[in-house]
Protein backbone atom coordinates (compact mmCIF):
# COMPACT_ATOMS: atom_id res chain seq x y z
CA UNK A 1 0.00 0.00 0.00
CA UNK A 2 1.17 3.51 -0.83
CA UNK A 3 1.27 6.75 1.07
CA UNK A 4 -1.16 9.53 0.12
CA UNK A 5 0.21 11.98 -2.44
CA UNK A 6 1.34 15.44 -1.46
CA UNK A 7 -1.05 18.17 -2.57
CA UNK A 8 0.35 20.46 -5.29
CA UNK A 9 2.11 23.54 -4.01
CA UNK A 10 -0.37 26.32 -3.30
CA UNK A 11 -0.71 28.98 -5.96
CA UNK A 12 -1.35 32.69 -5.49
CA UNK A 13 -4.84 32.09 -4.17
CA UNK A 14 -7.94 29.91 -4.29
CA UNK A 15 -8.98 28.08 -7.43
CA UNK A 16 -12.16 26.25 -8.34
CA UNK A 17 -15.60 26.88 -9.83
CA UNK A 18 -16.51 29.32 -7.04
CA UNK A 19 -13.44 31.54 -7.47
CA UNK A 20 -14.49 35.15 -7.01
CA UNK A 21 -17.33 34.32 -4.65
CA UNK A 22 -17.16 36.07 -1.28
CA UNK A 23 -18.51 34.29 1.80
CA UNK A 24 -18.74 35.44 5.42
CA UNK A 25 -18.91 32.74 8.09
CA UNK A 26 -19.93 33.78 11.59
CA UNK A 27 -17.86 31.33 13.62
CA UNK A 28 -19.57 28.32 15.14
CA UNK A 29 -19.05 24.57 15.36
CA UNK A 30 -20.16 21.55 13.36
CA UNK A 31 -22.14 21.83 10.12
CA UNK A 32 -21.75 25.59 9.57
CA UNK A 33 -17.93 25.50 9.42
CA UNK A 34 -18.04 22.35 7.27
CA UNK A 35 -20.39 24.01 4.78
CA UNK A 36 -18.12 27.05 4.61
CA UNK A 37 -15.09 24.77 4.15
CA UNK A 38 -16.83 23.08 1.24
CA UNK A 39 -17.38 26.44 -0.44
CA UNK A 40 -13.77 27.40 0.25
CA UNK A 41 -12.51 24.10 -1.20
CA UNK A 42 -14.32 25.01 -4.42
CA UNK A 43 -12.61 28.38 -4.64
CA UNK A 44 -14.76 30.81 -2.63
CA UNK A 45 -13.02 33.48 -0.57
CA UNK A 46 -14.36 32.55 2.86
CA UNK A 47 -13.74 34.98 5.70
CA UNK A 48 -14.49 33.48 9.09
CA UNK A 49 -15.50 36.00 11.73
CA UNK A 50 -14.04 34.61 14.94
CA UNK A 51 -14.93 36.01 18.31
CA UNK A 52 -12.51 36.60 21.18
CA UNK A 53 -12.16 33.41 23.17
CA UNK A 54 -12.99 31.09 20.27
CA UNK A 55 -16.14 29.10 19.40
CA UNK A 56 -15.99 26.78 22.41
CA UNK A 57 -14.78 23.64 20.65
CA UNK A 58 -11.74 22.24 22.45
CA UNK A 59 -9.54 21.51 19.43
CA UNK A 60 -6.19 22.97 18.43
CA UNK A 61 -7.00 25.45 15.61
CA UNK A 62 -4.02 24.16 13.63
CA UNK A 63 -5.76 20.78 13.33
CA UNK A 64 -9.30 22.02 12.70
CA UNK A 65 -9.51 21.01 9.05
CA UNK A 66 -12.99 22.48 8.67
CA UNK A 67 -11.24 25.85 8.72
CA UNK A 68 -8.87 25.09 5.85
CA UNK A 69 -8.81 27.40 2.82
CA UNK A 70 -10.37 30.19 4.90
CA UNK A 71 -9.16 33.46 6.32
CA UNK A 72 -10.02 34.64 9.81
CA UNK A 73 -10.75 38.05 11.26
CA UNK A 74 -11.37 38.68 14.94
CA UNK A 75 -14.50 40.72 15.68
CA UNK A 76 -16.36 41.03 18.96
CA UNK A 77 -20.01 41.24 17.94
CA UNK A 78 -20.89 42.39 21.46
CA UNK A 79 -18.68 45.45 21.16
CA UNK A 80 -19.94 48.83 19.94
CA UNK A 81 -18.15 48.52 16.60
CA UNK A 82 -18.49 44.76 16.05
CA UNK A 83 -21.81 44.70 14.18
CA UNK A 84 -20.72 47.64 12.01
CA UNK A 85 -17.60 45.78 10.92
CA UNK A 86 -19.62 42.70 10.00
CA UNK A 87 -22.12 44.80 8.04
CA UNK A 88 -19.23 46.39 6.15
CA UNK A 89 -18.17 42.88 5.15
CA UNK A 90 -21.78 42.02 4.29
CA UNK A 91 -21.93 44.93 1.85
CA UNK A 92 -19.14 43.28 -0.15
CA UNK A 93 -20.21 39.63 0.24
CA UNK A 94 -22.32 37.20 -1.77
CA UNK A 95 -23.19 34.75 1.03
CA UNK A 96 -23.28 34.84 4.82
CA UNK A 97 -23.44 31.67 6.94
CA UNK A 98 -24.41 31.60 10.63
CA UNK A 99 -25.30 28.80 13.01
CA UNK A 100 -26.72 30.58 16.03
CA UNK A 101 -29.98 29.69 17.75
CA UNK A 102 -32.97 31.54 16.25
CA UNK A 103 -32.98 35.20 17.26
CA UNK A 104 -29.34 35.42 18.36
CA UNK A 105 -28.05 37.03 15.14
CA UNK A 106 -30.89 39.55 15.33
CA UNK A 107 -29.96 40.45 18.92
CA UNK A 108 -26.34 40.90 17.86
CA UNK A 109 -27.38 43.31 15.12
CA UNK A 110 -26.48 41.10 12.17
CA UNK A 111 -29.79 39.34 11.48
CA UNK A 112 -31.06 38.73 7.95
CA UNK A 113 -33.28 41.82 7.75
CA UNK A 114 -30.42 44.11 8.75
CA UNK A 115 -27.95 42.39 6.43
CA UNK A 116 -30.31 42.34 3.43
CA UNK A 117 -31.07 46.01 3.97
CA UNK A 118 -27.34 46.65 3.64
CA UNK A 119 -26.92 44.26 0.68
CA UNK A 120 -30.19 43.26 -1.07
CA UNK A 121 -28.40 40.63 -3.18
CA UNK A 122 -27.03 38.78 -0.15
CA UNK A 123 -27.80 35.10 0.43
CA UNK A 124 -28.16 34.64 4.20
CA UNK A 125 -27.65 30.98 5.15
CA UNK A 126 -28.91 29.82 8.55
CA UNK A 127 -27.71 26.47 9.90
CA UNK A 128 -29.53 24.96 12.87
CA UNK A 129 -30.62 21.59 14.15
CA UNK A 130 -34.34 22.28 14.67
CA UNK A 131 -34.86 25.09 12.16
CA UNK A 132 -35.97 28.69 12.58
CA UNK A 133 -39.48 27.87 13.82
CA UNK A 134 -41.39 25.06 15.52
CA UNK A 135 -41.83 23.95 19.15
CA UNK A 136 -38.18 22.89 19.51
CA UNK A 137 -36.58 25.74 17.56
CA UNK A 138 -35.03 27.41 20.60
CA UNK A 139 -33.88 24.24 22.35
CA UNK A 140 -30.28 23.09 22.48
CA UNK A 141 -29.26 19.88 20.77
CA UNK A 142 -26.62 17.91 18.93
CA UNK A 143 -26.62 15.63 15.90
CA UNK A 144 -27.96 12.56 17.70
CA UNK A 145 -30.96 14.43 19.13
CA UNK A 146 -31.78 16.01 15.78
CA UNK A 147 -31.81 12.76 13.80
CA UNK A 148 -33.69 10.80 16.50
CA UNK A 149 -37.21 12.13 15.74
CA UNK A 150 -36.71 11.91 11.95
CA UNK A 151 -36.83 8.10 11.96
CA UNK A 152 -33.36 7.83 10.42
CA UNK A 153 -31.54 7.01 13.66
CA UNK A 154 -34.13 4.40 14.53
CA UNK A 155 -33.60 2.54 11.25
CA UNK A 156 -29.84 2.04 11.71
CA UNK A 157 -28.59 -1.04 13.54
CA UNK A 158 -29.52 -4.61 14.37
CA UNK A 159 -33.00 -5.90 15.16
CA UNK A 160 -33.41 -6.26 18.92
CA UNK A 161 -30.45 -3.96 19.69
CA UNK A 162 -30.30 -0.20 20.33
CA UNK A 163 -29.90 2.02 17.25
CA UNK A 164 -26.34 2.30 15.97
CA UNK A 165 -24.83 5.80 16.19
CA UNK A 166 -23.50 7.03 12.80
CA UNK A 167 -20.99 9.47 14.38
CA UNK A 168 -22.23 12.94 13.36
CA UNK A 169 -22.04 12.24 9.63
CA UNK A 170 -25.75 11.68 8.97
CA UNK A 171 -27.13 14.75 10.74
CA UNK A 172 -24.49 17.46 11.01
CA UNK A 173 -22.83 16.93 7.67
CA UNK A 174 -25.16 15.05 5.29
CA UNK A 175 -28.51 16.40 6.48
CA UNK A 176 -27.10 19.73 7.65
CA UNK A 177 -23.98 21.14 6.01
CA UNK A 178 -24.51 19.73 2.52
CA UNK A 179 -28.11 20.92 2.43
CA UNK A 180 -26.93 24.37 3.47
CA UNK A 181 -24.43 24.34 0.59
CA UNK A 182 -27.15 23.30 -1.87
CA UNK A 183 -29.46 25.96 -0.47
CA UNK A 184 -27.08 28.92 -0.59
CA UNK A 185 -25.85 28.08 -4.08
CA UNK A 186 -29.42 27.73 -5.36
CA UNK A 187 -30.33 31.06 -3.73
CA UNK A 188 -27.19 32.62 -5.21
CA UNK A 189 -28.33 31.63 -8.70
CA UNK A 190 -31.66 33.31 -7.99
CA UNK A 191 -29.93 36.43 -6.64
CA UNK A 192 -27.71 36.71 -9.70
CA UNK A 193 -30.70 36.29 -11.99
CA UNK A 194 -33.09 38.65 -10.23
CA UNK A 195 -30.91 40.82 -7.99
CA UNK A 196 -32.91 39.62 -5.00
CA UNK A 197 -31.24 37.93 -2.06
CA UNK A 198 -33.02 35.80 0.52
CA UNK A 199 -32.70 33.75 3.69
CA UNK A 200 -32.01 30.00 3.55
CA UNK A 201 -33.32 28.04 6.55
CA UNK A 202 -31.24 24.84 6.60
CA UNK A 203 -32.34 22.56 9.45
CA UNK A 204 -30.74 19.22 10.20
CA UNK A 205 -34.17 17.71 10.89
CA UNK A 206 -35.32 18.74 7.42
CA UNK A 207 -32.26 17.60 5.50
CA UNK A 208 -31.94 14.29 7.30
CA UNK A 209 -35.62 13.55 6.73
CA UNK A 210 -35.18 14.42 3.04
CA UNK A 211 -32.35 11.88 2.79
CA UNK A 212 -34.82 9.12 3.68
CA UNK A 213 -37.17 9.87 0.76
CA UNK A 214 -36.50 6.58 -1.05
CA UNK A 215 -37.02 4.58 2.14
CA UNK A 216 -40.39 6.26 2.73
CA UNK A 217 -41.39 5.26 -0.79
CA UNK A 218 -40.41 1.66 -0.11
CA UNK A 219 -42.28 1.79 3.20
CA UNK A 220 -45.43 2.99 1.47
CA UNK A 221 -45.11 0.24 -1.15
CA UNK A 222 -44.70 -2.46 1.48
CA UNK A 223 -41.08 -3.05 0.53
CA UNK A 224 -39.61 -1.82 3.82
CA UNK A 225 -40.37 -2.95 7.36
CA UNK A 226 -40.44 -0.21 9.98
CA UNK A 227 -38.04 -2.22 12.15
CA UNK A 228 -34.27 -1.88 11.88
CA UNK A 229 -32.10 -4.73 10.74
CA UNK A 230 -34.87 -6.54 8.84
CA UNK A 231 -34.61 -5.00 5.37
CA UNK A 232 -32.59 -5.27 2.19
CA UNK A 233 -30.29 -2.31 2.89
CA UNK A 234 -30.08 -2.15 6.67
CA UNK A 235 -28.28 -5.39 7.54
CA UNK A 236 -31.32 -7.64 7.43
CA UNK A 237 -30.22 -9.15 4.13
CA UNK A 238 -27.36 -11.70 4.44
CA UNK A 239 -25.76 -10.63 1.16
CA UNK A 240 -25.75 -6.94 2.11
CA UNK A 241 -23.80 -6.56 5.32
CA UNK A 242 -20.47 -6.96 7.09
CA UNK A 243 -18.68 -10.12 8.22
CA UNK A 244 -15.81 -10.74 10.61
CA UNK A 245 -12.63 -12.31 9.26
CA UNK A 246 -10.12 -14.65 10.90
CA UNK A 247 -8.00 -11.74 12.17
CA UNK A 248 -10.88 -9.81 13.73
CA UNK A 249 -11.31 -7.37 10.84
CA UNK A 250 -14.34 -7.19 8.56
CA UNK A 251 -15.41 -7.44 4.93
CA UNK A 252 -18.38 -5.57 3.44
CA UNK A 253 -20.70 -7.42 1.09
CA UNK A 254 -23.19 -5.76 -1.27
CA UNK A 255 -23.98 -8.55 -3.74
CA UNK A 256 -27.62 -7.60 -4.35
CA UNK A 257 -28.11 -8.47 -8.02
CA UNK A 258 -28.14 -12.11 -9.08
CA UNK A 259 -25.01 -11.93 -11.25
CA UNK A 260 -23.04 -10.28 -8.47
CA UNK A 261 -24.37 -12.76 -5.92
CA UNK A 262 -23.35 -15.70 -8.12
CA UNK A 263 -19.81 -14.37 -8.36
CA UNK A 264 -19.74 -13.67 -4.63
CA UNK A 265 -20.76 -17.19 -3.63
CA UNK A 266 -18.36 -18.72 -6.16
CA UNK A 267 -15.32 -16.80 -4.88
CA UNK A 268 -16.38 -17.31 -1.27
CA UNK A 269 -16.57 -21.03 -1.98
CA UNK A 270 -20.16 -21.64 -0.90
CA UNK A 271 -21.97 -21.78 -4.25
CA UNK A 272 -22.89 -25.43 -3.75
CA UNK A 273 -24.09 -25.02 -0.16
CA UNK A 274 -25.78 -21.60 -0.03
CA UNK A 275 -29.57 -21.67 0.39
CA UNK A 276 -31.65 -19.98 -2.31
CA UNK A 277 -31.12 -16.22 -1.97
CA UNK A 278 -34.82 -15.41 -2.47
CA UNK A 279 -36.00 -17.75 0.27
CA UNK A 280 -36.36 -15.31 3.17
CA UNK A 281 -37.17 -18.16 5.55
CA UNK A 282 -33.59 -19.40 5.09
CA UNK A 283 -31.80 -16.06 5.32
CA UNK A 284 -30.57 -16.86 8.84
CA UNK A 285 -29.07 -20.11 7.55
CA UNK A 286 -27.46 -18.27 4.63
CA UNK A 287 -26.02 -15.65 6.96
CA UNK A 288 -24.45 -18.34 9.16
CA UNK A 289 -22.97 -20.06 6.11
CA UNK A 290 -21.41 -16.82 4.87
CA UNK A 291 -20.15 -15.89 8.36
CA UNK A 292 -18.47 -19.25 8.94
CA UNK A 293 -16.70 -19.05 5.60
CA UNK A 294 -15.41 -15.50 6.14
CA UNK A 295 -13.92 -16.53 9.48
CA UNK A 296 -11.60 -18.99 7.72
CA UNK A 297 -9.31 -16.32 6.23
CA UNK A 298 -7.90 -12.92 7.11
CA UNK A 299 -9.18 -9.67 5.72
CA UNK A 300 -6.15 -9.31 3.45
CA UNK A 301 -6.57 -12.84 2.13
CA UNK A 302 -10.22 -12.22 1.26
CA UNK A 303 -9.34 -8.85 -0.26
CA UNK A 304 -6.86 -10.56 -2.57
CA UNK A 305 -9.37 -13.25 -3.56
CA UNK A 306 -12.10 -10.73 -4.43
CA UNK A 307 -9.67 -8.37 -6.18
CA UNK A 308 -10.79 -7.58 -9.72
CA UNK A 309 -14.18 -9.27 -9.35
CA UNK A 310 -17.72 -7.90 -9.64
CA UNK A 311 -18.79 -9.59 -6.41
CA UNK A 312 -19.31 -6.19 -4.72
CA UNK A 313 -17.07 -7.07 -1.77
CA UNK A 314 -14.58 -4.71 -0.12
CA UNK A 315 -12.44 -4.61 3.03
CA UNK A 316 -13.68 -2.46 5.92
CA UNK A 317 -10.80 -0.10 6.70
CA UNK A 318 -10.19 2.22 9.63
CA UNK A 319 -9.80 5.98 9.25
CA UNK A 320 -6.02 5.65 9.43
CA UNK A 321 -5.97 2.79 6.93
CA UNK A 322 -8.24 4.44 4.36
CA UNK A 323 -5.61 6.76 2.75
CA UNK A 324 -3.46 3.72 1.85
CA UNK A 325 -6.18 1.90 -0.08
CA UNK A 326 -4.83 1.49 -3.66
CA UNK A 327 -7.91 2.94 -5.37
CA UNK A 328 -8.17 5.96 -3.06
CA UNK A 329 -4.42 6.54 -3.36
CA UNK A 330 -4.60 6.39 -7.16
CA UNK A 331 -7.37 8.97 -7.19
CA UNK A 332 -5.66 11.17 -4.57
CA UNK A 333 -8.85 11.02 -2.52
CA UNK A 334 -6.66 11.85 0.47
CA UNK A 335 -3.89 14.43 0.28
CA UNK A 336 -1.30 15.81 2.63
CA UNK A 337 -1.29 19.51 3.36
CA UNK A 338 0.08 21.49 6.31
CA UNK A 339 1.50 18.22 7.66
CA UNK A 340 -1.95 16.59 7.93
CA UNK A 341 -3.33 13.75 5.83
CA UNK A 342 -6.88 14.81 4.98
CA UNK A 343 -9.73 14.28 2.50
CA UNK A 344 -9.26 16.15 -0.78
CA UNK A 345 -11.89 18.59 -2.07
CA UNK A 346 -14.89 16.92 -3.70
CA UNK A 347 -16.47 16.61 -6.20
CA UNK A 348 -14.01 16.99 -9.07
CA UNK A 349 -14.20 19.47 -11.93
CA UNK A 350 -12.50 19.03 -15.30
CA UNK A 351 -11.90 22.74 -15.95
CA UNK A 352 -11.89 24.35 -12.50
CA UNK A 353 -10.56 21.88 -9.92
CA UNK A 354 -10.79 22.75 -6.26
CA UNK A 355 -7.59 22.77 -4.23
CA UNK A 356 -6.28 23.06 -0.71
CA UNK A 357 -4.29 26.26 -0.90
CA UNK A 358 -3.93 27.09 2.79
CA UNK A 359 -4.14 25.30 6.13
CA UNK A 360 -6.70 25.87 8.89
CA UNK A 361 -7.30 29.55 9.57
CA UNK A 362 -5.95 30.77 12.88
CA UNK A 363 -8.34 33.07 14.76
CA UNK A 364 -7.73 36.68 13.76
CA UNK A 365 -4.53 35.94 11.85
CA UNK A 366 -5.76 37.34 8.52
CA UNK A 367 -7.46 40.54 9.62
CA UNK A 368 -5.01 42.91 7.94
CA UNK A 369 -5.01 40.85 4.74
CA UNK A 370 -8.80 40.77 4.55
CA UNK A 371 -8.98 44.48 5.32
CA UNK A 372 -6.75 45.11 2.31
CA UNK A 373 -8.44 42.69 -0.11
CA UNK A 374 -12.01 43.65 0.82
CA UNK A 375 -11.11 47.38 0.88
CA UNK A 376 -11.97 47.88 4.54
CA UNK A 377 -8.92 49.67 5.98
CA UNK A 378 -10.56 50.24 9.36
CA UNK A 379 -11.23 46.52 9.89
CA UNK A 380 -7.78 45.76 11.24
CA UNK A 381 -8.29 48.26 14.04
CA UNK A 382 -10.84 45.97 15.75
CA UNK A 383 -9.34 45.01 19.16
Amino acid sequence: MTAPPTHPAPGPGPSGPLTGLRVIELAGIGPGPFAAMHLADLGADVVRVDRPGGPGLAIDPTHDLTNRNKRSVLIDLKSDTGPTHVLDLVERADILIEGYRPGVAERLGVGPDTCLARNPRLVYGRMTGWGQHGPLAHRAGHDIAYIAPTGTLGMIGTDGQPPAIPANLLGDYAGGALYLVIGVLAALQHARTTGQGQTVDAAIVDGTTHLSTMIHGMLAAGGWHDRRGTNLLDGGCPFYGTYETADGHHMAVGALEQQFYDEFTRILGIADQAPARKDLTRWAELRDTIARRFRTKTRDEWTALFEGSDACVAPVLSLREAPTHPHLAARATFVEHSGITQPAPAPRFSATPGTIHRGPAQPGADTAEVARDWHLPHLHQEP
